[in-house]
């Protein structure tokens, strides 16, 4: 009973200061966004298509409901395997599972993207995180918080813009991963897939996508649209990041979770 009390009191000073409680060992957040109309999309993607079927009680009598999807690769929440971007990578069903179980850790940067939705995660970002924490980032999935998911399905905030087609792109405005701080964690660490809660690693007024050039021709796969990052921690968890094997795929829908260590 005196465990229970100091938990519960534990809990509720994380409440008063406005902040989310550790969660428990054993917790299991869910860092996917479901798919549905509201699903943001690339501005010269349709976007999701959920087809009703059919529905009801059978003559046998018991009931039945069987519908139909459909979906480009990239949208929601999401992985691009590394052909995405470098030929003769791996296509999505050919990245290892290696890749996507992993120790997690969160890089909270949605200080610095508060008043600039152009924010280019650095170099100093990622080392500042290693110094805290005493841990180089190796082995492990890299979460980027940019604080971004809290508009999430708001396309307007979330992305910049709510227009569709090619000429919508040049107005997208959201933070992303430096190209430099790509080329440093490919170089330098030895990180198992990076993830955040934007539309895309690279950010939303890059003209070349080079961070993601970058990682991809040394086939480290990046997860997008990655939801509820203010849920988790800095670290103390496992990160399982499944996608459809979609054989050939250039990416596709993921199922992402984070188990509390």
């Amino acid at each position: 009973m005196r465990s229970m009390l100091c938990l519960l009191f534990v809990a509720l000073v994380a409440l008063s200061c406005g902040r989310q409680p550790h969660p428990f060992p054993g917790t299991i957040i869910d860092l996917t966004y479901a798919y549905d109309s509201t699903t943001v999309y690339w501005p010269t993607e349709k976007g999701f298509v959920f087809e009703k079927g059919q529905e009801g009680f059978t003559p046998g009598g018991w009931y039945y409901t069987a519908n139909r999807f459909w979906t480009p690769e990239h949208g929601g929440t999401h992985i691009d395997a590394p052909i995405h971007f470098f030929k003769d990578r791996a296509t999505l069903d050919q990245v290892p599972l290696e890749r996507l179980i992993a120790p997690g850790v969160v890089i909270d940067v949605s200080a610095q993207c508060a008043g600039n939705p152009d924010y280019l995660v650095t170099v100093d970002d990622l080392t500042t995180w290693e110094k805290t924490h005493g841990q180089q980032l190796d082995d492990v999935i890299v979460l980027l918080r940019t604080g971004f998911g809290k508009y999430w399905p708001d396309r307007v905030k979330y992305m910049g813009t709510n227009e569709r087609g090619p000429e919508a792109v040049a107005k997208l405005h959201f933070p992303g991963l430096h190209p430099d701080a790509a080329k440093w964690i490919v170089e330098n660490r030895k990180v198992k897939a990076i993830g955040l809660d934007t539309p895309s690693i690279d950010y939303g007024q890059s003209k070349d996508f080079r961070t993601h050039v970058v990682l991809y021709e040394r086939s480290l796969p990046a997860m997008e649209n990655v939801a509820n990052l203010d849920q988790l921690p800095e670290k103390g968890f496992t990160v399982i990041a499944l996608p459809m094997k979609i054989k050939g795929g250039s990416g596709g829908p993921l199922r992402i979770v984070a188990v509390m260590n």
